[in-house]
């Protein structure tokens, strides 16, 4: 029956038995002389260029066997054995122009694949420059291979259905609304590329921030669809390149830039314990190495102001005339010992600030940058000065604020159960 029916075509495309012989015996005899063809260039020419260009010094030539440039160049070799092997046996000719149009679209894919290989090694060799980081050229080469992949597909069914490409073009015209939509994130982030070059506003290796898709960490990878990130804790994040430009992120190359790290931490301090100092208290910041000085010069100045209001009271009442109190000296302290650690940054931003009353007490605001700029070492700083805050407020009979617990209340109760049991 599939012979019947086999018969039944053959006739129909005006095939005779002898053309089939001939195309079988075409057929046979080309697949083994293009396979010998391609196998001879493969593993001899290939090889050798491979073998030539691993020997040289120059790093250029490295990429391009990386790339496999003349690996995929490679292939022409058995196609332009099946083109021109078409004019030597006797073919019917629309079998032959069939054979043609397939060497042709062949041909066609492998120029395209060998042209994509060697936009990938120029982008390897312009990333070796020190230029390759700050103006990442991936999105142009992908950008480019879209307009190459879309004239290889116009040319091939302009081979296929023996059309002029102009005349495709004009065919497709109506078509474009639905090739926007379909290729809208890749066009917006072509658009973002040529944006993210001209503005500078990221480029690969920049530490970004962007919480709405979980990205926090350095930038890998810049291409025209996405913005690879690898986060600090190893993971990737894909951010889609157009979001960079419509939506808000934070890049932290700045700071890096700066070569000093930002601390802005609150210090709450409880109300209740802010008070005049007396003078035991002030006989004791005399003996602090970072108030000793502060303290005799501020008294000084803050007698001469009392001493010039004779008709005042400034001895006995304290709210008359000037005093020395505890939050302010513990300011002038934090002061002092900010400016005397080495890790602290002296010609950027530096302020020990008192800020509004809150509900959890008065806050000290500490706004310095380290010279540190290294993560773990900026954390290690931080947390030494805060440690050793919290361990010197109590000498300035200061207390910091913090939220009662549960054994806070349950000794509050035990307390209050012993007072009604008069104190048994």
């Amino acid at each position: 029956m599939i012979l019947d029916y086999f018969t039944q075509l053959t006739d129909m495309l005006g095939i005779t038995n002898s053309s089939i012989l001939s195309f079988f015996l075409y057929f046979f005899i080309t697949a083994i002389v293009a396979m010998l063809s391609s196998l001879i260039i493969r593993k001899i020419v290939v090889v050798a260029l491979d073998n030539f260009f691993a020997k040289t010094e120059n790093k250029w030539d490295d990429y391009l066997i990386k790339n496999r440039v003349f690996l995929k160049l490679s292939f022409l070799a058995p196609t332009i054995v099946f083109y021109y092997s078409t004019a030597v046996f006797n073919l019917e000719p629309h079998i032959s122009q069939f054979i043609i149009k397939l060497v042709w679209i062949a041909i066609i894919w492998i120029v395209l694949k060998s042209i994509s290989a060697f936009l990938n090694t120029c982008n390897d060799i312009y990333k070796d420059t020190p230029k390759g980081n700050v103006i990442p050229l991936t999105s142009y080469i992908q950008a480019v291979k879209i307009i190459l992949y879309f004239i290889a597909f116009i040319l091939t069914l302009s081979v296929l259905f023996d059309q002029s490409p102009k005349t495709l073009l004009a065919g497709l015209g109506a078509l474009t609304a639905v090739f926007m939509l379909v290729f809208k994130d890749t066009i917006l982030g072509f658009v973002a590329s040529f944006q993210f070059t001209a503005l500078n506003t990221v480029k690969k290796g920049d530490w970004i921030e962007m919480p709405a898709y979980g990205a926090d960490g350095d930038v890998i990878d810049i291409s025209i669809n996405t913005v690879k990130v690898q986060n600090w804790d190893k993971t990737i994040s894909m951010i889609p390149t157009h979001t960079l430009v419509s939506s808000s992120f934070k890049n932290w190359t700045g700071m890096q830039n700066s070569g000093g790290r930002r601390i802005k931490r609150n210090l709450y301090i409880d109300m209740n314990t802010i008070k005049f100092c007396n003078e035991e208290l002030i006989n004791k910041f005399l003996e602090i190495e970072y108030l000793k000085d502060y303290t005799l010069e501020k008294g000084k100045e803050i007698e001469t102001f009392n001493n010039s209001k004779a008709d005042i009271n400034t001895k006995d009442c304290l709210i008359n005339g000037r005093r020395l109190t505890n939050i302010g000296c513990f300011r002038e302290y934090i002061k002092g010992y900010l400016k005397n650690n080495s890790k602290i940054h002296k010609d950027m931003t530096f302020l020990v600030r008192l800020l509004e009353p809150t509900e959890k007490g008065l806050p000290i605001q500490i706004y310095v940058f380290t010279n540190d700029i290294v993560w773990a070492n900026y954390e290690g700083i931080q947390s030494d000065i805060f440690d050793h805050l919290l361990a010197v407020v109590q000498e300035f009979e200061l207390k910091v604020f913090q939220s009662p617990a549960g054994v806070d209340f349950q000794s509050l109760t035990k307390k209050g159960f012993r007072d009604e049991l008069g104190g048994k």
